[in-house]
């Protein structure tokens, strides 16, 4: 499965923090997108996830939507 993680995240939020904090702890690279400024990505999250809240995330083709840990822990099988 590919493990490839995307983050669409703000600056100001505080549950986007924690999922980056979470992936720095276990070592796992991310690719983020700043959709507050960044007004192309935050389009194309909208329509990939119909969500305008932040984080959404991406671990290969799997959506979570919020700071779900044990959720990205299972799907990136590492512990939480």
């Amino acid at each position: 499965m590919d493990k490839t993680v995307t983050i669409y995240s703000t600056p100001t939020c505080h549950f986007c923090q924690m999922t980056k904090d979470f992936l720095k702890e276990k070592s796992i690279s991310y690719t983020d997108f700043d959709v507050a400024h960044d007004l192309g990505k935050r389009q194309e999250m909208i329509q990939k996830s119909g969500q305008m809240g932040v984080p959404v995330i991406f671990i290969g083709n799997e959506m979570i939507i919020g700071f779900d840990k044990e959720r990205i822990a299972s799907t990136l099988g590492v512990s939480a």
